[in-house]
């Protein structure tokens, strides 16, 4: 019996080009993102909350830099109930409110619906100066993502002074479009008198801990020591982050892009864009570093007339000149795009939220990256201060073979990342910055380090990279790229801050070894000195011989430099830029809460015998003056007749 096979069925025919030609359409860049918002950084709920307020806060600063004001914020997260439901503790929620208010100089009303809900919309992507946004996408992105998890529009209230209204808002994102929707917009009576408050609900969750918006609080402050912060935690509980610098950074300055930073599709966008007549003008203007004389020496070697249209200038002409002016010796880019931190605020920022018994920060020479500016600047806090170091003297209970109560070898460094003085909490691994302080040596400076791990012990390593243009691994803003320029640079300034401890360490320890033999010798020189009285017969100064064995010990031990190590009585010497804390004081400039400028206030009233005496003294100045007017102009008396003498004068 012969079986038959069921026939195959038949594959359905392919398309044509026509109907696939029909499904071909335009993305707009919301709608990519929305699909794709782990790009951003709102994979996760517990990410997506801190990356919400780390961008509100972001546009609040540079907003009040750039406007010249002191920067004061407001940051409030409270957790809310689905619906009409009551809100949860803030561990069980889902659903956060993310309030942020700053006192800046607020935005004006045509402007606010497209920040705050059109993606790639800003004003720092297309010049060259340091600031912490740079892509005009983030706190668009984070309204993006409220809409998407919670339906919620973005709610905006924003003011530019004290006699214009206050403008409400409530906006949404046209994915299809990128465009604004503006769903309600309205004059309202606001308190503060200018400023602006975003407010974004959104799905989240808070923990606390590493990585959490404690943290990024906390850094932020370290980071920015003339802003205010005020925190409002889920939990209710306010944090104030008080300013210890009442003066804004220098502000940086736009620079026109260099030559070495731009590539040959860029030069010729450049070319055709340029208002410069001729091309020797088109390079001298718009490039920095670039002289007249150099420009028109560039066109001469790359044989080209220096009166030439830049817009004429293509193909083969362009790639000519292209080569010419990455082979000419150029200056470095100018530098004052930048405003870095500097040692005192660095050491500002750490002293006053890190407690620990050494602190130091260096600030590296600028150096250029692909024609980019940049400053690395490092800081480092070692140790855990008297305090904790007093309650580890305390007995503890005897342990088993194999263990071991010092907790400092299996405590690993906690390592800040900054980049335009945002703090870089996610994706340590991947950054430049975490990279260069595994390759750092840190055993040659007295601190333990096992291969391929940061330092341990209870230290605090705070690296911070001011650039015109951050080279960051993605959207996000998480890492820094690894360039061997950059890496160069943080190596470099981590090696400082590792040799000004590694002079910590071994002075702290010759000095503690030093005072143990003085103990030693103090021991005994009760002893001799009642044997020396014996000897004597009890004639004997015994307070003249103890006083003078203490300064033969004293002397053998160091004598006023372990003093000095050890009371901290000067500055440290030899260590620039550096604090030494101990129980019975402080050496170094300490970064005291110096009290902000006077205002304009009224003159206080003088006592009313200051200006009586200054009339005084103003009427007996104007009575000498006026004597000596009257005696010059009084007829001078005839001198006197000598009586003859019989010598004559020669």
């Amino acid at each position: 019996m012969t079986t038959t096979k069921p026939r195959a069925k038949p594959r359905p025919a392919g398309k044509s080009a026509d109907e696939m030609g029909k499904q071909q359409r335009e993305i707009s860049v919301s709608e990519f993102f929305t699909k794709n918002r782990h790009l951003l950084g709102f994979d996760n709920p517990r990410k997506a909350l801190l990356t919400a307020v780390k961008e509100a806060v972001d546009n609040a600063m540079d907003a009040c830099e750039e406007a010249g004001i002191l920067p004061d914020i407001v940051v409030k997260v409270e957790a809310v109930g689905e619906g009409e439901a009551a809100a949860p503790a803030p561990s069980q929620a889902t659903r956060f409110r993310v309030t942020v208010v700053d006192y800046g100089p607020g935005i004006v009303r045509q402007q606010i619906p497209r920040i705050f809900a059109k993606l790639l919309y800003g004003s720092k992507f297309h010049r060259l100066r340091m600031s912490r946004g740079q892509q005009g996408i983030g706190i668009s992105a984070a309204g993006m993502y409220g809409q998407l998890t919670t339906g919620k529009p973005v709610k905006i209230i924003s003011r530019t002074g004290e006699h214009s209204p206050a403008h409400y808002f409530e906006v949404q994102i046209d994915t299809k479009k990128n465009e604004p929707l503006i769903l309600e917009k309205k004059e309202i009576e606001w308190e503060s008198h200018r400023g602006t408050q975003v407010t974004i609900e959104m799905e989240g969750r808070y923990q606390k801990g590493r990585a959490s918006v404690d943290e990024y609080m906390e850094l932020t402050s370290i980071a920015n020591p003339h802003a205010k912060f005020t925190y409002v935690t889920p939990e209710g509980e306010t944090k104030v982050y008080a300013r210890t610098i009442h003066e804004l950074p220098e502000p940086p300055r736009e620079i026109k892009p260099h030559p070495y930073g731009i590539e040959l599709g860029m030069l010729l966008k450049m070319l055709q864009d340029t208002k410069s007549h001729w091309l020797s003008g088109f390079l001298s203007t718009d490039f920095s570093r670039v002289s007249a004389q150099t420009a028109e020496e560039m066109c001469k070697a790359a044989g080209l007339n220096a009166h030439k249209r830049p817009k004429d200038v293509v193909g083969l002409d362009a790639e000519r000149l292209y080569k010419i002016i990455q082979g000419t010796k150029l200056m470095s880019p100018p530098t004052n795009c930048l405003s870095p931190i500097g040692e005192k605020a660095i050491l500002a920022g750490l002293y006053k939220q890190i407690k620990g018994d050494f602190y130091t920060a260096v600030t590296r020479p600028p150096a250029v990256y692909r024609g980019n500016p940049f400053v690395i600047e490092a800081g480092l806090a070692f140790g855990k201060g008297p305090e904790q170091a007093a309650l580890a003297v305390a007995p503890k209970a005897p342990l088993a073979e194999g263990e071991s109560h010092d907790e400092d070898d299996n405590e690993l460094a906690r390592v800040m990342r900054f980049a335009n003085r945002v703090p870089l909490v996610y994706q340590q691994s991947a950054c430049a910055t975490f990279k260069a302080v595994l390759d750092t040596t840190w055993r040659n400076y007295g601190v333990s380090q096992s291969r391929g791990a940061p330092p341990a012990g209870p230290m605090v390593i705070f690296v911070h990279m001011a650039s015109v243009w951050v080279p960051f691994t993605s959207e996000s803003k998480e890492a820094i790229a690894d360039y061997d320029e950059i890496r160069k640079e943080i190596t470099l300034a981590l090696r400082e801050c590792g040799r000004r401890l590694g002079v910590f360490i071994k002075r702290r320890e010759r000095a503690h070894a030093e005072h143990k033999r003085r103990n030693i010798f103090e021991l005994y020189i009760e002893e001799v000195v009642g044997a020396c009285k014996r000897l004597k017969g009890g004639k004997l100064a015994e307070s003249k011989l103890r006083n003078q064995l203490l300064e033969i010990a004293k002397k053998l031990t160091g004598g006023q430099k372990t003093d000095e190590l050890l009371d901290k009585k000067t500055g440290p010497h030899g260590l620039p830029h550096s604090i030494i804390v101990t129980a019975e004081g402080v050496e170094g400039e300490i970064p005291s809460e110096t009290p902000p400028p006077p205002e304009a206030a009224p003159a206080p009233e003088e006592p009313e015998e200051k200006p009586k005496r200054r009339a005084k003294v103003k009427a007996k100045k104007k009575a000498k003056a006026k004597a000596k007017r009257k005696a010059k102009a009084r007829p001078k008396a005839k001198p006197k007749a000598k009586k003859k003498t019989g010598k004559k004068r020669r």
